[in-house]
């Protein structure tokens, strides 16, 4: 199995277009390296991919990866699809530029597919130009993918602002589960965590390599980098000060935070809270990083 970061940001990117904390500053400057916004991509074969996620970097984000490059025939695509961890924009979008791929399969939670069907009409708009073949995933349920074993966990309820008056119940957040059959190699990737969910020690315990929601550093981390006393709390994501201690426990595992936001210290690698996470064996990889199990 490999897996290629396409982009290791949470909405906005990094620098984010409309802000000007210390952070963003120093990354148009160019002391700090730019980031996209969180996508992956994963493969069982190396011929066959599926991207975890379609953030709106996504054209930008295949033409700087090779092994998605089109051929060998003028319109022919190694992109089997998508799978959506949540029905986030920041996570969906993408899939509007990828629009005129042909024979494209989309896999989802049913409360996404009925987000992007009822309340925002993503499904009408794509199905326009080249019919996607919408596939529900269910909770905990083994699929195969491209000789891959994939199955989707639950870990929040947290919808999307434009479907918060939906009355549709069910896991509106999930972390996928790839299992590569012939290496035996695990890999999870669970980038919006609201909290560390029952039954979630288990799932990065079987784990080879474990990529989790990276967002915030601190729970105060967003007012006090621009300002602004609103927000970060509704947003549902686990801060690294909380998420850290129970990822220790697995020192045998491969652990990666990634979807950062743009005020996240850890951005810079020599800041005390990089140093901190490096010293324990975690990492914060770049755009483009390749995993392989």
């Amino acid at each position: 199995m490999k897996a290629v970061l396409l982009g290791t940001t949470a909405g906005g990117g990094f620098p984010q277009w409309n802000c000007a904390c210390g952070l963003c500053v120093r990354a148009r400057s160019g002391s700090l390296p730019s980031r996209s916004q969180d996508c992956l991509a994963v493969s069982g074969n190396g011929t066959d991919w599926w991207l975890v996620n379609a953030s709106p970097d996504i054209r930008t984000q295949i033409a700087g990866c090779s092994s998605l490059n089109p051929g060998p025939g003028p319109r022919d695509t190694p992109l089997r699809g998508a799978l959506f961890t949540d029905a986030e924009l920041d996570h969906t979008l993408g899939l509007l530029t990828l629009r005129g791929g042909a024979g494209l399969t989309v896999w989802a939670p049913g409360t996404v597919l009925h987000a992007l069907k009822d309340q925002f009409d993503l499904r009408t708009v794509i199905d326009g130009y080249a019919p996607v073949v919408w596939r529900e995933v269910e909770p905990e349920q083994s699929f195969d993918l491209g000789g891959l074993q994939v199955s989707a966990i639950p870990i929040s309820g947290k919808r999307p602002k434009y479907a918060r008056s939906s009355t549709v119940d069910g896991p509106w957040v999930v972390a996928y589960r790839f299992c590569d059959p012939v290496s035996g190699g695990v890999l999870v990737y669970a980038p919006c965590l609201a909290s560390w969910p029952e039954g979630f020690d288990d799932v990065v315990a079987g784990a080879d390599c474990v990529l989790l929601d990276g967002t915030f550093y601190a729970a105060s981390e967003m007012g006090s980098a621009t300002g602004s006393s609103s927000g970060q709390a509704a947003m549902g994501h686990l801060p690294i000060t909380h998420s850290l201690p129970e990822l220790l426990r697995f020192p045998e595992v491969r652990r990666i935070y990634t979807h950062l936001n743009n005020t996240n210290p850890v951005l810079d690698p020599e800041s005390p809270e990089a140093l901190k996470l490096r010293e324990a064996g975690v990492e914060v990889p770049l755009d483009g990083t390749v995993i392989e199990l």
